[in-house]
């Protein structure tokens, strides 16, 4: 049980955590803070949060909680303006999808208080965003990884270990390194490609009419384009290194599937096809981790 969460980002990760929370009767009190005070309004009239601060640090004050639920790009200046108020006993999250990044705007910002730091990236959204989409089981039976650096405190690493798994979820850890590469892999590249493959269509004449007739193949493979804009340019940007070379492997499998086309090998085609479908239909989300949208 937590005396006090102090949320920072009231969308809708933030607000779900904090709705997680309450519904699992782990927090008492729930401060809240966003960059747009309309927003902080309005996650209180929603009950998602119990007070509205004025600031990110009157957030966190007397909070023993604080979760980070801003864009990638604001974690440091975020926990720069806290930093004074994280104590060894303060457990300090995140829900950012690239973690190296995160990881080091930690370091800087915190300096001998990054051991309170637990980098989490839990493997869940909606398409849209904002705190009325906000809801309490948005995370329940979704994985959670963890990221924890050298400096991590055992203890704290446990603390969010049994909050995640308090919430439903299935938690692991793995080294900030290992999760952008995975996630550059099975996450962003696929984003990228979705945003790629609607920019495609809406260049040609006839966009309008080929839209029209997309069915649910279409609308399944390009769900996760209408993700947020802002927070999906953050996100490619701060991992670009991981994308783009897990983007010229996609290349080069496309150009495969390209070759055997113009060459009309049937057998080659029919075999690449084969090889993608058989291991798509054995797939099950979540198999095999050990230690991963």
């Amino acid at each position: 049980m937590f005396e006090q969460l102090g949320l920072i980002g009231c969308g809708l990760m933030g607000g779900s955590f904090a709705l997680a929370l309450k519904q699992a009767g782990l927090v008492k009190r729930v401060v809240g803070y966003s960059k747009s005070p309309s927003t902080t309004e309005r996650a209180r009239e929603l009950g998602v949060i119990d007070v509205e601060a004025p600031s990110a640090l009157l957030a966190a004050a007397g909070a023993d909680i604080v979760l980070l639920a801003v864009p990638v790009a604001a974690t440091e200046v975020t926990l720069k303006a806290i930093r004074h108020l994280v104590t060894p006993q303060t457990l300090v999250m995140d829900v950012g999808s690239t973690k190296q990044d995160v990881v080091q705007a930690a370091r800087s910002a915190l300096g001998n208080s990054v051991g309170s730091f637990v980098p989490a990236h839990p493997i869940t959204g909606r398409e849209v965003a904002g705190v009325e989409h906000a809801q309490a089981d948005l995370y329940r039976g979704c994985q959670v990884i963890l990221t924890p650096t050298e400096r991590t405190l055992t203890a704290q690493l446990r603390r969010a270990e049994q909050l995640w798994s308090a919430l439903g979820c299935q938690v692991s850890t793995m080294a900030p390194e290992h999760h952008d590469t995975a996630f550059a892999a099975v996450s962003h590249l696929p984003h990228l490609l979705a945003f790629a493959l609607l920019n495609s269509i809406i260049g040609q004449e006839r966009s309008n009419t080929l839209l029209q007739l997309a069915g649910p193949g279409f609308r399944d493979f390009t769900r996760i384009a209408a993700g947020d804009p802002k927070i999906w340019r953050d996100i490619l940007r701060a991992n670009r290194t991981e994308v783009l070379a897990q983007s010229r492997l996609f290349e080069q499998a496309l150009q495969q599937l390209q070759a055997a086309m113009q060459e009309d090998d049937t057998q080659h085609l029919e075999d690449l096809l084969t090889l993608a479908s058989s291991t798509r239909a054995h797939w099950r989300m979540g198999q095999s981790h050990s230690h991963e949208d």
